[in-house]
């Protein structure tokens, strides 16, 4: 008798459930919304019957055509014309929310044939293609129509004519009109790097999408919890058979986005209220500065510039251009002055961040790289500043990188696109991404007395992208290496930062989360100390010979970390007093790097084109005299232009071999033979 029960009670037993008032209301929106399934909270299955729920695990193939046959009959109650117009295998349960997530490098022979919940990130997804459910044919000699249920990987055809007069073995043809198809799509999920055990490597699963309405929902760099059953198929050897190893993939039941911008991990109302509230204090500036790793001792101006990066301009597009609102910033330092410290805590605090180091980077690890697959098509696979899009890439150890791999970036952080012409994809993703890069030194400690440009193997192109530049130098200092020492030696000592935060790090995500949405605009002061400053900047430049010293890259720069510091204080309105800030930070940034030793002015140019002006001119002084000497006697003597240059230049002799050495190594003039120098 219980046997019996147990046979008719799973359908009912659903259908109660969907009886209740939460599921009665989601099933009258089926028609509203033209949908073809409904979602089911595990939870509230669990609560309302544990056995049933437990069973579903166990044997989800068997259960869930109980449910969706329930789902059916209630639909008929509910809405009798949208049941009669869908099929009867249309109305199908989408399960959510299981109660315990299964970790992907968990999956096993266990789990065969059973329902489990992952969550990771999508590395990859095929596009959508029709598969074919029910499959019509038509027999050759009689013309009589069969259709046939698919299942598996390969179409099946009818195995003999249903007219018995005929009874033909075939053959037959697929008939396309009359056959009914499905939208699929196959994705790959990978490990979340927070779940990975130390020192393993991410393992991914497949997973197979059968519905028109959970194919591309999950794009590749999301993140996602999936709700399937476990199955697994051996793979086939041409002309050998099947192997005895199978592989695993998920025939998904229901997926769910878990963070597709940033912006979805909203505060809550409590939340809120403390951001709000934060953002009244007068020292609110100040208080971040002093959140932003606090562990790591001084670097005011460093943290600063990383508040600016964090929080990001206002991007404008405008029908003919957009200009970026992130900020890009470059530490150059010498070793041991925590840099790699400072990016990897950047990457965990924004709300979208990702950390890569140079060496084993590539372009298209980077940007995006175009795959094979097996079928013979080609796929696009999401690279570092892709998944990192309206985030922070932070890009360590950047003077590593090989050079055909830095010119990667170049497009990603100007118009924060990636663009992508290969194996026959032409794509232009988003990459609207904030890139902090750290950088060593080439000669292996910063030479105060070198120019930038020389001091950093990376290549103008690069630099003059970085809307700030800081360089980080390891001086002796008594003072500041006795506090310096204090503070290591405390954090060894107790275990803990000696600085305690004032804000906690998950409220400094949701409150650069918060900020994010607020758009400030300039006022009639800031704009006015912006131009003069950058005004004055320039007409330091006109007098003839003088250095430029700054351009309107800058000037776009200063725009964008005025607006930043408004949305940091939660402002509508920018400030004279943010644009006094930037000013400073700016000046900072160009007096470390945007200074020409010799003359000691402003240059700009040493940023933009890798030599201070005033080296540019006595370049061209040598080459001039070169050029005289050179129609006199063809071939020049490296004595004579010496001679020559001392005499008539008054170029000292050392700093004119300095200066045809530099000329000689860029191939702009060569020695035919031995102590003699012509033009190239």
């Amino acid at each position: 008798m219980t046997e019996e029960l147990e046979a008719v009670d799973p359908q009912e037993r659903f259908q109660s459930l969907l009886k209740t008032e939460k599921y009665r209301q989601r099933i009258s929106q089926m028609a509203v919304a033209g949908r073809t399934s409904i979602t089911v909270d595990f939870e509230d299955l669990y609560a309302f019957d544990q056995q049933l729920a437990e069973e579903l695990l166990e044997k989800p193939d068997e259960y869930l055509r109980h449910a969706n046959n329930a789902a059916y009959d209630q639909l008929r109650i509910e809405d009798p014309e949208y049941a009669e117009k869908l099929k009867v295998e249309a109305a199908t349960i989408r399960i959510a929310k299981l109660l315990e997530i299964t970790q992907l490098r968990k999956l096993g022979s266990d789990h065969i044939g059973k329902l489990v919940m992952v969550e990771g990130i999508v590395v990859r997804s095929t596009p959508v293609r029709p598969m074919v459910m029910h499959a019509a044919f038509k027999c050759k000699r009689c013309g009589e129509m069969a259709t046939v249920n698919q299942t598996g990987q390969f179409m099946k055809a009818p195995f003999a004519c249903g007219n018995p007069s005929c009874d033909a073995k075939g053959p037959f043809d697929f008939v396309q009109e009359e056959s009914t198809f499905i939208d699929s799509q196959d994705i790959r999920i990978q490990e979340r790097p927070e779940d990975l055990p130390p020192g393993q490597l991410p393992r991914t699963v497949n997973a197979k999408l059968v519905s028109n309405e959970i194919v591309d929902v999950a794009r590749p760099g999301d993140h996602n919890s999936i709700v399937g059953v476990v199955r697994a198929f051996a793979l086939a050897r041409p002309g050998v058979g099947r192997l005895r190893t199978f592989s695993l993939y998920l025939d998904v039941n229901s997926i769910e986005v878990l963070g597709k911008e940033p912006e979805t991990s909203l505060p809550s109302p409590e939340e809120e209220e403390k951001i709000l509230e934060l953002a009244k204090d007068p020292w609110i500036h100040r208080k971040i500065i002093n959140s932003i790793a606090p562990s790591i001792y001084g670097y005011e101006h460093v943290k600063e510039a990383i508040m600016y990066l964090l929080f990001g301009g206002v991007g404008k597009t405008l029908p003919d251009i957009t200009i970026r609102g992130e900020i890009n910033s470059l530490l150059v330092g010498d070793p041991g002055t925590a840099k790699s410290q400072l990016l990897q805590y950047v990457a965990r605090i924004a709300p979208r961040g990702l950390y890569t180091s140079g060496r084993g980077t590539t372009a298209a690890g980077l940007t995006a790289a175009v795959i094979r697959e097996k079928g013979g098509g080609m796929t696009l696979e999401a690279g570092a500043l892709v998944l990192a899009d309206k985030g922070v890439a932070c890009i360590d150890e950047m003077d590593k990188m090989r050079p055909e791999d830095r010119v990667a970036i170049h497009e990603a952080m100007e118009q924060h696109t990636v663009s992508v012409a290969k194996g026959g994809i032409v794509a232009t993703l988003n990459a609207r991404t904030a890139i902090l890069a750290a950088s060593n030194p080439s000669l292996g400690r910063y030479e105060p007395h070198r120019t930038v440009a020389e001091n950093i193997s990376l290549p103008v192109t690069i630099l003059s992208r970085f809307d700030l530049i800081f360089v980080l130098r390891d001086v002796p200092n008594k003072d500041s290496d006795s506090k310096m020492s204090a503070h290591i030696l405390e954090i060894h000592r107790r275990g803990l930062s000696p600085v305690e935060s004032p804000i906690s790090m998950d409220l400094l995500r949701k409150y650069i989360t918060y900020a994010k949405s607020i758009k400030p605009i300039l006022t009639q002061n800031a704009t006015q100390r912006i131009n003069d400053f950058y005004l004055a900047m320039r007409s330091a430049s006109e007098s003839e010979g003088s250095p430029v010293a700054i351009t309107a890259r800058q000037l776009e720069s200063l725009v964008r970390i005025t607006e930043a510091r408004a949305r940091v204080a939660l402002r509508k309105e920018v400030t004279a007093e943010d644009a006094e800030a930037a000013i400073a930070i700016m000046k900072r940034s160009l007096e470390e790097v945007g200074i020409d030793m010799s003359s000691s002015k402003w240059d700009i140019d040493i940023i933009m084109t890798g030599r201070p002006k005033s080296m540019r001119d006595k370049l061209q002084v040598v080459l001039s005299a070169l050029i005289e000497l050179e129609k006199e006697t063809g071939m020049v003597e490296r004595t004579t232009l010496l001679n020559e240059l001392e005499e008539k230049h008054k170029v000292p002799r050392s700093e004119a071999e300095h200066l045809i050495g530099q000329l000689l190594r860029e191939g702009t003039i060569y020695e035919p033979r031995e102590g003699y120098l012509k033009k190239t």
